[in-house]
């Protein structure tokens, strides 16, 4: 990618954020769209038993979560595909929710805080990424420990911000949990 494509899709990206800033949180600090769920009511905890594509390659797509099976927690609920992934999650929330509130980890390293797309996600270190669109992932993935830790730096001054409403535009994979 030319530096030019570069810093424009960087400048895309943080002029989303803006916006993000403005807008209310549907349920407490966790983000949460218009499905009501927490990472669009996919499993956290099913994430960690997936195997992960290597980076440049996209990732297996997530798990539905049931309807039937939720739980609270940060002010969103979480659904799960089993009782024992919803038990796993309740004995330890922290381990399996999203990183940055479910919000985008290149955007978190930039400053901004827009929505996190659960079919973009990795692991890294035992924790859950998300990122926004399949163009920042390829940014995000060009230094992912460094963008960690700009991440993590930014985001106490990035928290207390109202959380995004804005809807994820490239979310690839069927929204919000199973009927059942």
């Amino acid at each position: 990618m030319t530096p030019t494509l570069r810093r424009a899709a960087i400048a895309a990206l943080l002029a989303f954020a803006p916006a993000a800033f403005a807008s209310a949180a549907l349920a407490g600090p966790q983000y949460v769209d218009a499905s009501g769920y927490a990472l669009s009511g996919y499993d956290p905890v099913a994430y960690f038993a997936k195997e992960q594509a290597p980076v440049g390659q996209p990732q297996p797509a997530p798990t539905p979560g049931k309807a039937s099976l939720t739980a609270e927690w940060n002010g969103a609920t979480f659904a799960f595909a089993s009782e024992e992934n919803r038990a796993r999650f309740l004995a330890d929330p922290a381990a399996f929710a999203p990183q940055y509130d479910g919000h985008c980890a290149f955007g978190v390293a930039k400053g901004g805080k827009v929505p996190g797309n659960p079919a973009l996600w990795r692991i890294v270190d035992g924790k859950l990424y998300l990122n926004v669109t399949p163009v920042v992932v390829g940014f995000w993935e060009e230094d992912i420990p460094g963008n960690i830790s700009t991440a993590e730096g930014n985001w106490p001054g990035i928290e207390p911000n109202a959380a995004s409403t804005l809807a994820v535009q490239e979310l690839d994979v069927a929204a919000a949990p199973l009927t059942n």
